[in-house]
């Protein structure tokens, strides 16, 4: 794989079950990379390792007068350099390649969760976590798998110089020999303690990052009640207390780095003794130290390889593990077994008993905003990984959504995702011109314009047209900024709404389209809704009169579970729990109305009345 060819046109299925099972997947998927860094590795090593043999040479030959000698060690060392330059060269291009590979694949990986768990991967995992992964966490699992290959290559050439060394000068080489697995292996004592304090401190990070971003989005509601400062010394403490965990960080590595240098030395110093001694007497010639002092030199570099090896995998480690907790995400426990299906029919959630009939507007009528998000979530197909029990232990998967009898979890993502659309409470728009936001997949049955208008985007489209002069005042061309900043929450909320009506997706689900904007609009906007989805499946969750009124059929869920079905009109006369729901009665409101005996009949018929009129 080089990195033009990516992205990858499949980045496979990877192995989740652990972080270190993840990192060898990995390797294993890179085998061709890692292979030619090897071999380019071993070239570089060679030459490394080949230059004391020459400059050995060279000394000799000086000191016995031989010139024929000195010009073949002067050219052994030249090509040397040659095969040093060109293994350097090479290796650090494939180290990169496989470093941007590596990555890509995860960003990739990463990418297709996302899309596949949509907004319910923020419900399961923390934002923050999600932008920490694709962000600084691919750079250090792409580390570990591009060091991977240069460590085996200088362990190669350690193990490979040893044994030459062994050979070529037993007296001295014997004792490098011993001496370099102590070297290699002296820091791993550390590196647990190591570990713990980097963990300790991408946590603290993580934690302030996170506090950070919560404090700028909430900028305005804080500077209403004057918080600045109160939310400033949260992340002032929070930031020294992640300074704090880098030094402790810091010092550890420092500490390993130290022995890196400490325990070489030592052995330096004990060589030179040790082999100047040996010359003095005459037991082995000058150049034959020089050579495997030369080659106990530069043998250090090889060697400090085995020191970021242990970086790499104390960071990617749990870099890893975050990315398995991410990568691991199913949108439900079961997988898809029906193929080439694109159902059509009743929307049906077993788990509640939530019924929409297909080609009809319903409306949806849960007293908890959260309960209508996650029920809004599960009929888009994603049930989650299970609800706890009466005892808190176990966890109990709810069964699938079907929609024409056909249940959601066992269709492919794509058939799911065509079949039935969610639109979030809070939709995000993404930054483009207008037209770009409006040219998504569709069945083509329904135009921009007609989407448009059914949203009541008019004003938007005038506050558009006014931004672009220099497009002629043509709307469609304006560009939209990130998350649609310069709107305001009812435009951006009408044109999330224009782009799911574009879309014309078998069941529409949308959760709340009309909380941000007024009466007025809400009114024409529900018109707008069900003239523009008449003969499809529309799901609607809210509270609000103007909107159930416009619905053929209006559910009560309450406490998990429909206790009510019926229109709009007839559930305020006959169901109390509807009443209070859409009228935001109190409970003292609600027993005052519904009292026993026909106690305060007459004041709940006059709310009643009031909701009608205004509907």
């Amino acid at each position: 794989m080089q990195i033009r060819d990516l992205p990858y046109s499949d980045p496979g299925d990877p192995d989740v079950r652990s972080g270190p099972r993840f990192l060898y997947w990995l390797g294993r998927n890179q085998l061709g990379g890692q292979t030619k860094a090897l071999c380019w590795g071993l070239l570089h090593q060679l030459g490394i390792a080949g230059m004391p043999v020459g400059v050995g040479l060279a000394v000799q030959a000086v000191i016995d007068r031989s010139g024929s000698r000195l010009a073949l060690a002067g050219g052994l060392i030249a090509i040397l350099g040659i095969v040093l330059a060109l293994g350097d060269t090479m290796l650090h291009r494939t180290a990169v390649t496989n470093w941007i590979t590596a990555a890509a694949r995860v960003q990739q990986l990463l990418a297709r969760k996302t899309a596949e768990l949509g907004s319910a991967l923020t419900r399961r995992v923390a934002a923050g976590e999600v932008v920490a992964v694709s962000t600084g966490d691919v750079e250090k699992i792409g580390w570990f798998v591009e060091a991977l290959s240069r460590f085996a290559a200088a362990a190669i050439a350690l193990v490979g110089v040893c044994v030459w060394l062994a050979f070529y000068l037993p007296s001295l080489g014997l004792m490098v020999a011993l001496a370099m697995p102590v070297l290699a292996l002296a820091v791993l004592p550390l590196l647990p303690r190591a570990t713990r304090r980097a963990d300790e401190q991408r946590e603290k990070a993580g934690k302030a990052t996170e506090l950070a971003s919560d404090t700028v989005a909430g900028l305005r509601v804080l500077r209403g009640i004057g918080g600045e400062e109160l939310f400033l010394g949260r992340y002032r403490r929070a930031s020294q207390e992640v300074r704090g965990a880098a030094v402790r960080s810091a010092r550890m590595w420092a500490l390993i780095s130290a022995v890196q240098v400490l325990l070489p030395g030592i052995l330096l110093i004990s060589l030179i003794w040790y082999g100047a001694t040996l010359a003095r007497d005459g037991r082995i010639e000058v150049g034959q130290l020089v050579t495997v002092y030369s080659a106990v030199t530069l043998m250090l570099f090889p060697l400090r390889h085995f020191e970021e090896i242990a970086m790499a995998y104390s960071f990617s480690r749990p870099s890893a593990q975050r990315a398995v907790r991410v990568l691991s995400l199913r949108r439900s426990a079961r997988e898809a077994t029906v193929e080439g299906v694109t159902p059509s029919g009743d929307l049906y959630d077993p788990a509640t008993g939530l019924m929409a009939p297909r080609g009809q507007f319903t409306a949806v009528v849960c007293g908890d905003p959260d309960q209508a998000g996650r029920l809004a979530e599960r009929l888009g197909g994603h049930a989650g990984t299970g609800e706890e029990s009466e005892d808190g232990e176990a966890s109990v998967t709810p069964p699938s959504v079907l929609l024409g009898g056909v249940a959601l979890d066992e269709l492919p993502l794509e058939a799911a995702r065509a079949a039935v659309l969610v639109q979030d409470k809070d939709p995000v728009l993404l930054s483009g011109t207008l037209r770009e936001l409006l040219d998504i997949p569709s069945s083509g049955l329904v135009t921009a314009e007609a989407a448009l208008e059914a949203a009541q985007c008019g004003d938007v489209l005038s506050a558009l047209a006014q931004a672009s002069p220099d497009n002629g005042g043509d709307p469609m061309r304006t560009r939209i900024t990130e998350r649609g900043r310069s709107l305001s929450g009812g435009q951006r909320q009408r044109l999330a709404l224009a782009r799911s009506l574009v879309t014309d997706p078998e069941a529409l689900v949308l959760d709340e389209p009309t909380s941000a904007v007024d009466s007025h609009t809400e009114a024409r906007v529900a018109a707008g809704i069900a003239k523009l989805r008449r003969g499809r499946t529309t799901v609607a969750f809210a509270s609000s009169p103007l909107l159930l009124d416009a619905a053929d059929r209006v559910v009560l869920v309450h406490e998990g579970t429909v206790v009510a079905v019926g229109t709009h009109r007839d559930l305020l006369r006959t169901e109390p729990r509807y009443r209070a729901v859409v009228t935001r009665e109190t409970d003292d409101e609600a027993a005052a109305t519904s009292g026993p005996h026909g106690v305060g009949e007459v004041p709940a018929m006059k709310n009643i009345q009031e909701i009608e009129e205004r509907a």
